[in-house]
């Protein structure tokens, strides 16, 4: 746990790291197949070969879905936690493509805490989704939070 207290010291530095998940077919299939994007891109293997990406490639939207699980692996509840909501994203850029079968992890940099007052504090991550062996991130995000402690 993480004390209010102690926030401003941290702003500037990473403040996790989580573990990697694994993207294969079967995670990617399923999110075409609950979201209605089944382009061939992300669910035709054959298909997918000719392209430049030469498979299969998760959706940028799946890849910035699994933020959350990311998330609680790495970033520190504050203490007193009630309850913590998705308030937004500032900035979001999909860079590279996450192939079929890869795994990514989510890097969090704490960008900035504000005291909304109520116990509420509006977070700032920057949060990189790094792809296991790959040059470039996935993703780059400034994510936004907000945790309300008692």
């Amino acid at each position: 746990m993480t004390k209010p207290s102690d926030l401003q010291s941290l702003i500037g530095t990473e403040v996790g790291v989580s573990r990697w998940i694994k993207v294969d077919q079967a995670r990617i299939d399923a999110f075409a197949k609950i979201t209605e994007d089944e382009q061939f891109i992300h669910v035709d293997p054959e298909a997918a070969k000719a392209t430049p990406f030469g498979g299969t490639i998760a959706h940028g939207f799946l890849t910035l879905s699994l933020a959350s699980a990311m998330s609680y692996d790495a970033v520190k509840p504050l203490e007193g936690v009630v309850m913590g909501v998705n308030y937004g994203f500032d900035k979001l850029r999909f860079l590279a493509p996450v192939p079929a079968g890869s795994k990514v992890r989510g890097r969090f940099k704490l960008l900035s805490a504000e005291d909304k007052g109520g116990g509420r504090w509006l977070l700032k991550h920057e949060l990189t989704v790094e792809i296991e062996g790959g040059d470039k991130p996935a993703l780059i995000a400034e994510w936004l939070g907000m945790q309300v402690v008692a």
